[in-house]
């Protein structure tokens, strides 16, 4: 398990900020207005920083798969972080002004390639700015360095993986059980999921998913816990009562809500550790957990308050909830659907 540090103060890199290890990251970006964070960069931003374009350099090229914000190659990546200046013992700090969304996406795309010295910066640039910080236009001049990825697979959850997650908690919901981490899952409640447009069973997923042996004894089977789903959008897209980006409405079906924002102070600063347990204290920490949120972005920073709360095997449905739909079997579900 990583460290639980991965929020720094900005007197913490006002201290380090010429140290020759330390890479600066300006990840500033305005969806719907992608020339913006690259302008507000060239117009002033902390000494030293490198800028990083969410569209440009930290997601990949739209498909018909993999949401709005596809997860880039790894060799694109690693020639994305060599240019950059990335090595093996840099410490990269990474900020924006969006709350820490942009900064966690690239904190989850180097842990992701091995890389865990990056860290997010507390409150964002606005706060550095007008605390009387330094700040600089002049764009630095960047050694290339020897950025090598050592991926790490158990970080991303498969369509399939959320599948099998999403007919699970959906039984367990179906059933009364409003607690996801409460009890054991129970596979003998499991039906064959031919809504999912699949012709393996839900056991049969799950033995996939756990590496068991096919025909693995029943005892075995019903021990495990079914993976919990965290959808982080505002609660109104979650509820499928709005829809600003996307061609379908609700959630995946068992998810629960958890909005990102949430692990984010009213003065802007990261929450506490002890506050972020308290924040998903319906979670067992000995569950698997899913992240996802509209395109892959904004389930970074619940990923990482996660993370800091202690929690050991969290997931990120990369895709997300533009991936979703773009397979015309999987279900949706709405608040007025939980209705009926």
């Amino acid at each position: 398990m990583q460290s639980p540090r991965s929020i720094v103060a900005k007197n913490w890199l006002l201290a380090r900020l010429y140290e020759q290890d330390i890479v600066i990251a300006d990840c500033r970006f305005q969806l719907g207005q992608s020339a913006s964070g690259r302008m507000a960069y060239q117009e002033d931003h902390i000494p030293g920083a490198v800028y990083f374009d969410l569209e440009q350099d930290l997601s990949a090229p739209i498909q018909t798969h993999g949401g709005r914000h596809p997860l880039p190659n790894v060799e694109d990546l690693e020639a994305c972080f060599k240019k950059a200046g990335i090595g093996p013992e840099t410490r990269v700090i990474a900020y924006d002004d969006q709350g820490g969304a942009m900064a966690s996406r690239l904190w989850w795309l180097l842990r992701w390639l091995g890389h865990d010295q990056v860290y997010v910066l507390d409150e964002g640039y606005s706060t550095w700015k007008n605390a009387g910080y330094p700040v600089s236009s002049d764009t630095p001049i960047v050694v290339p360095s020897s950025f090598v990825a050592k991926v790490r697979p158990e970080r991303v959850a498969t369509v399939d993986e959320v599948r099998i997650a999403s007919s699970a908690s959906a039984e367990d919901q179906a059933t009364d059980r409003h607690s996801l981490h409460e009890g054991e899952f129970d596979v003998s409640l499991l039906k064959a999921s031919d809504r999912l447009s699949t012709e393996s069973s839900v056991v049969e997923g799950l033995e996939a998913a756990f590496g068991l042996e096919e025909g693995a004894d029943q005892s075995e089977l019903t021990s495990l816990k079914a993976p919990i789903l965290i959808d982080s959008r505002e609660p109104r897209r979650y509820a499928g009562f709005e829809e600003p980006i996307d061609h379908k409405s609700g959630h995946i079906p068992g998810a629960v809500n958890h909005f990102w924002k949430n692990s984010i102070g009213e003065q802007g600063q990261w929450k506490s550790i002890q506050e972020l347990e308290d924040q998903f204290i319906s979670i067992s920490k000995d569950r698997e957990v899913i992240v996802y949120c509209g395109s892959g972005v904004t389930a970074c920073p619940n990923v990482l308050a996660l993370e800091q709360a202690g929690y050991q095997n969290v997931k990120l449905y990369a895709g997300s909830w533009s991936d979703w739909i773009s397979y015309e079997g999987n279900p949706v579900v709405t608040e007025e659907d939980n209705k009926l």
